[in-house]
């Protein structure tokens, strides 16, 4: 009923996952991860105790496929109809499908990676998703790969019922809103008739919003920029003092309106809340 890819970022530092499934709200069932610990998806007749159950073994050093073999030992339900996936901080991801899951139902599993889907159109939905995720190990932001994979999986035929839900979830220590937080990405569709490319929509705007800006694209604030900005921050309502400084604290007191705030460095701006700015200023 779900496909799905729990995952590793090439510097080993992110954690995450992927889901897509025909299902109402497949966000809220599936996927758990844990910075510095690791990542699980469970799903198929998902036994939702598998996610802490998981990450507790991940975290007192159980490799993924011992994991794995422990959550289907201990588990006292339906085994036959489980599909479960999990990723480590280090080594190769591990898969489990049921035998008895409702066809096509596999999963492949990797260096950092395990892929797994049930009900699925066909084998191909998971031999995508792997080629997907290898093709993009130059990708440095694991969210985006991990939606490569997904999309991938959704292309090749997804869920042969349809499609309904898509959630996307990445963790590493400290890199979450205003570094106070682990978790960097964690967006859900939960009903929508194209929910994979409606989460690749919100990711672009949680990249805008959340991201925190490339040190390599600021743009000093002096001269005609500075002169630029100023103006521009007056017509909307935030007059600059003068300097470089009162030219900062009207810069972050617009950019915190506006939700920038992630994005604001002192003595520069980011192309990206310059263009913001032009937009909102005319």
């Amino acid at each position: 009923m779900t496909f799905s890819i729990v995952a590793r970022s090439a510097d080993g530092t992110a954690l995450g996952v992927a889901v897509a499934s025909r299902f109402l709200g497949a966000g809220a069932a599936v996927p758990a991860a844990l910075a510095d610990v690791g990542a699980v998806a469970t799903q198929s007749y998902a036994n939702l105790a598998y996610r802490p159950q998981a990450l507790a073994l991940l975290g007192t050093g159980v490799a993924a496929p011992g994991t794995v073999r422990a959550l289907i030992a201990g588990d006292d339900g339906p085994v036959d109809h489980r599909q479960v996936g999990v990723v480590g901080t280090s080594g190769p991801g591990a898969t489990f499908t049921g035998e008895s899951c409702h066809p096509w139902a596999g999963g492949v599993a990797g260096d950092g990676y395990a892929i797994q889907g049930n009900m699925l159109a066909g084998p191909r939905v998971v031999t995508d998703m792997e080629a997907a995720w290898q093709a993009a190990a130059d990708q440095r932001r694991p969210a985006y790969r991990l939606l490569a994979a997904l999309r991938a999986g959704d292309l090749a035929g997804g869920d042969r019922r349809g499609r309904q839900s898509a959630a996307l979830l990445v963790v590493a220590k400290g890199m979450g809103y205003g570094g106070t937080s682990d978790v960097v990405v964690d967006l859900r569709v939960d009903d929508h008739a194209d929910p994979v490319t409606e989460l690749a929509r919100l990711l672009e705007m949680h990249t805008l919003y959340f991201e925190r800006p490339d040190p390599a694209t600021l743009i000093p604030l002096d001269g005609a920029v500075a002169d630029e900005v100023r103006s521009r921050l007056a017509a909307a309502g935030h007059p600059a003092g003068p300097g470089t400084a009162g030219l900062d604290t009207a810069l972050a007191a617009w950019a915190g309106i506006e939700n920038l705030e992630e994005r604001i460095v002192a003595g520069a701006i980011d192309p990206l809340v310059l263009a913001q700015l032009r937009a909102a200023t005319g």
